[in-house]
């Protein structure tokens, strides 16, 4: 068995944070593993708010050391950190043992339209993780906040946005999230590696169950390289998932509902 791993939280939910990750490991036929950074929970009595509780430093150490230590892996994930110790010991571990399959998603916890709630730890991430990121994967806000556009919110402006951040040392940028462009008829996302720019498009699905969509996209990217695929191919495999994964999105209560990571059994998009 291939083993993988994902150092990220844990969405009590289900529908995304390592959830989504060990759900999409488990499709492409790998062996999953987490670390967990940080616990999300949501009320149901006060519309579903979100509450964060971080996973203490020596927890967190022992998980990794477990994880990369005492078994391995080919690949790695990391989504939520939440914290500036995560980040150092997401660097250690990753740099340590020399993963060079590393998925560095920049999940950033935000409040209100566009602020983000911790502008340092985000500086911090970007500095200590980029550089080991085989595959950067920002959604549109993630990919302002890491570049410092002000907004990242048309083509162009993801490509100047993916610049940037190769830039700052990621040998990869894939940008997320183009199903939110201005005007946009297609989901359209770009993948930058550090010479050219190419577009992944699919049919704009008209749904709101996309809950830990950029989470599961992550993950299938990871998950693609682990089985040896070049980046280009492991990100298109990806877009073939997330999109199949979409098509079935359903409503997990009132509030949000996630995709359906398992469709793709039926279709044998990975051979």
């Amino acid at each position: 068995m291939i083993k993988i791993a994902t150092i990220a939280g844990s969405d009590a939910s289900g529908g995304a944070g390592l959830e989504a990750d060990l759900k999409t490991f488990e499709e492409y036929g790998l062996y999953g593993m987490a670390a967990v950074t940080v616990i999300a929970t949501m009320d149901p009595d006060h519309n579903w708010a979100h509450s964060v509780f971080p996973v203490e430093e020596k927890a967190l150490r022992s998980q990794l050391e477990t994880v990369f230590t005492g078994v391995g892996a080919a690949a790695a994930k990391s989504g939520m950190l939440g914290t500036f110790y995560a980040v150092e010991l997401t660097r250690e571990y990753i740099s340590r043992r020399q993963i060079r399959q590393y998925v560095l998603d920049p999940v950033m916890v935000c409040k209100g339209a566009g602020e983000a709630l911790n502008p340092e730890l985000n500086q911090a991430m970007a500095e200590k993780l980029l550089p080991l990121a085989e595959v950067a994967t920002p959604n549109l806000f993630e990919a302002a906040q890491l570049s410092g556009l002000a907004d990242v919110s048309t083509l162009d402006e993801m490509k100047e946005a993916a610049r940037i951040i190769a830039g700052k040392g990621a040998r990869n940028v894939f940008i997320k999230g183009g199903a939110k462009l201005s005007g946009a008829v297609q989901a359209v996302d770009l993948l930058y590696d550090g010479k050219n720019f190419e577009l992944f498009e699919s049919p704009l699905l008209k749904t709101s169950w996309t809950h830990g969509a950029g989470c599961t996209t992550s993950a299938a990217i990871a998950a693609g390289l682990a089985r040896g695929l070049p980046v280009k191919d492991a990100v298109a495999l990806a877009k073939k998932f997330i999109t199949r994964s979409l098509s079935g999105g359903f409503a997990l209560n009132q509030w949000v509902g996630p995709g359906n990571p398992s469709l793709w059994r039926s279709d044998r998009l990975y051979q």
